[in-house]
């Protein structure tokens, strides 16, 4: 190839970053939309490695593995019906997505320490539904 052309090229290896959202200082709707769809992916991402971490030591005991299926879904379930129903003032606006999605980013975090907290379970402690290590 020539050098002039790659040269030309070096520009477009920087769009990506220029386009990245820079959440500290969003001013305008679709960035802050933006923002917090990534706030909610990152909640959501932890959560479900919690959720392996579980269902791994959950692994001798298929009864309390399917109840916490069932609990995850009926979470799920009532995650998205509270987050429409808090956001349902803005519904059909440019701020619905953002309202939404902090709502559920909010409420995943909640479940996230939920999930933490089963994960310190000691040994013998009757009350947690999680074995200790």
């Amino acid at each position: 190839m020539h050098p002039r052309f790659l040269l030309a090229l070096t520009p477009l290896l920087f769009t990506t970053a220029a386009h990245a959202a820079d959440c500290d200082n969003a001013t305008d709707q679709a960035t802050m939309n933006q923002c917090a769809a990534q706030q909610h992916k990152a909640a959501d991402k932890e959560l479900n490695a919690l959720y392996q971490q579980i269902t791994q030591r959950l692994k001798s005991n298929p009864d309390s593995k399917k109840l916490l299926l069932g609990a995850q879904r009926s979470w799920i379930a009532f995650r998205d019906a509270e987050c429409k129903f808090a956001s349902a003032g803005v519904e059909g606006g440019s701020v619905y997505p953002l309202i939404y999605s902090n709502c559920v980013t909010e409420l995943t975090k909640a479940r996230v320490e939920t999930f933490k907290n089963y994960l310190k379970c000691q040994e013998g402690d009757m009350g947690c539904p999680v074995p200790g290590v």
